[in-house]
């Protein structure tokens, strides 16, 4: 059986260690935004008169924290999700750079993995839904994992659903259709690594858009990703097909795309190297 195996864990010490079970757990480090404030691990707490109280940063000697994921370091193709991938951690740190405007929204993830992007924005998002497909047992990683971190996020709501990205937009459940709805923005990271896949995406993408008329709520989507060159003798250059065949498939579609500027601060460790690409993403 072919398997592939993501780049970032060569890159990177992610301290990992191995269960019983055989299953890897990796800490992903980051750095908090200075000037904000933070939960703290044992989670909120309340002053006599009921207002929350939150320790500052000049609060606490740890200046670090810690996401903790258990995923896979290879897998199938059909399962990368079960790993961790370098556009997930570029969204998180544009989620901490945006942290400001993004805190009273709600996010919506879209082919979330392992839930890491998710869990890094419960840090600061009021609300975030989490989705995947619901194959190798993915889902329920994700629920771990948002288990696996609850004190991180204090109250920060985080659920997991299902989202195919394969089954038609007539049949999406209510409680799908309703986080559509609610959410402000939508994100999404490395899940355009096929034909299929990239032309369900846009589709996927066009059914939110479609529903700014039932919601009366406009749409953002962030899209992040790494070009992926390969040379071919056609050309006899490097090409990277899958975001060019992206490009060619949305050229028709009436949808204003700006590219996202990737000088902002990093937050989380890992090789941020020039191939990242972050798109904005909205409709006309």
């Amino acid at each position: 059986m072919y398997t592939v195996t993501s780049e970032i864990y060569k890159e990177t010490n992610f301290q990992p260690t191995k269960g019983e079970d055989g299953k890897t757990v990796s800490k992903f480090e980051f750095k908090y935004p200075t000037n904000e404030t933070v939960y703290d691990s044992c989670g909120v707490t309340h002053d006599d008169d009921g207002d929350l109280l939150v320790r500052r940063r000049s609060d606490i000697a740890e200046k670090d924290g810690v996401i903790e994921i258990q995923h896979s370091e290879a897998t199938e193709i059909r399962l990368v999700g079960l790993q961790v991938w370098r556009g997930a951690l570029l969204l998180a740190d544009y989620i901490f750079h945006k942290r400001d405007e993004l805190k009273n929204k709600q996010i919506l993830e879209l082919g979330a993995g392992v839930g890491l992007t998710s869990i890094a924005a419960g840090l600061y998002v009021r609300k975030v839904v989490c989705t995947d497909v619901d194959i190798g047992g993915i889902l329920d990683l994700i629920r771990a994992n948002v288990k696996r971190n609850k004190k991180l996020c204090g109250n920060s709501e985080i659920d997991v659903l299902e989202y195919d990205f394969m089954v038609d937009k007539k049949s999406y459940s209510k409680e799908l259709l309703n986080a559509i709805d609610e959410s402000d923005i939508v994100v999404a990271a490395d899940v355009i690594y096929d034909d299929d896949l990239t032309k369900a995406f846009i589709n996927v993408m066009e059914a939110i858009f479609e529903r700014e008329k039932v919601s009366n709520k406009k749409k953002t989507i962030y899209c992040a990703l790494e070009k992926r060159y390969v040379f071919t003798t056609t050309e006899f250059d490097s090409v990277a097909p899958m975001f060019e065949h992206f490009l060619k498939l949305t050229m028709p579609k009436p949808w204003k795309f700006e590219y996202v500027q990737t000088d902002f601060p990093q937050y989380f460790k890992y090789e941020r190297c020039k191939h990242l690409v972050l798109l904005k993403i909205t409709s006309s």
